[in-house]
């Protein structure tokens, strides 16, 4: 199954737009470079001010046909997906007939959000291991990227998925660049889960605090993290061999 559907890796940078093609052959009886310069040096509006809380700039819509083509895996026999257990989606009352098919492959984490009554998938969730760490901090880290069909947006259905990853074990940790839906959610959860900020940097683990300032915030090494129900701070230290805290 292709999965190449997570957070892009575009800059949030605001640039300015590039010169036209044009100014390099002739534009208004001048040469190419003469009114390239002259273009450069025309006034310009101010640039709008960059986002910093973890680089909210990411929206991917989902691919034509996408979470059909995953539902009909999970009905086809020999497909790697039929025959996955499911799993009762914990949210009650708020989505009746939801369930989740949970798939492991490489110590990466699948969950598809099946609709039973409508008979689609609603989206799905990858728990994805980060490269960014060494083998032992990665046992417990999953770097979680969503996908979700618009009708099951805003639901509590994402939130609820992440729940049951983090009731697991598992330190969740965000990746480079978000989407606002996303910020939102991880705004969300760390209202009921212990959160900070870490800097990866070498394959290790350095602890910022619960806060950090907005261009710390803006670096791509900085990276957001929920901790699983039960878990300290000096519990997740040791664990993942995490530098920057105070015994």
């Amino acid at each position: 199954m292709a999965m190449h559907t997570w957070e892009s890796d575009v800059s949030g940078l605001v640039l300015s737009p590039a010169a036209p093609a044009a100014f390099l052959t002739s534009h208004n009886g001048l040469s190419g470079w003469s009114a390239l310069t002259q273009w450069l040096r025309r006034p310009r509006q101010p640039a709008r001010p960059i986002c910093t809380e973890l680089r909210i700039d990411v929206q991917l819509p989902l691919i034509a046909g996408e979470l059909e083509a995953l539902y009909e895996r999970l009905y086809t026999p020999g497909s790697k997906l039929w025959g996955i257990d499911s799993l009762a989606l914990p949210t009650p009352g708020r989505n009746p007939g939801l369930v989740m098919r949970q798939r492991i492959v490489d110590g990466n984490c699948f969950i598809y959000v099946e609709d039973r009554a409508r008979g689609c998938l609603a989206g799905y969730t990858m728990f994805q291991r980060m490269c960014e760490v060494d083998r032992h901090a990665g046992r417990w880290i999953r770097s979680p990227h969503s996908r979700f069909a618009p009708a099951y947006q805003r639901r509590g259905i994402a939130s609820a998925v992440y729940r049951h990853m983090l009731r697991q074990g598992m330190v969740l940790v965000s990746g480079a660049r978000q989407s606002p839906a996303a910020h939102g959610l991880w705004e969300h959860l760390a209202r009921s889960h212990g959160q900070g900020y870490l800097r990866l940097a070498d394959k290790r683990l350095h602890y910022l605090g619960q806060q950090v300032d907005s261009a710390t915030l803006d670096q791509l090494a900085t990276r957001r993290m929920l901790l699983p129900p039960g878990w300290a701070l000096q519990d997740l230290a040791q664990a993942l061999r995490m530098q920057g805290l105070s015994s």
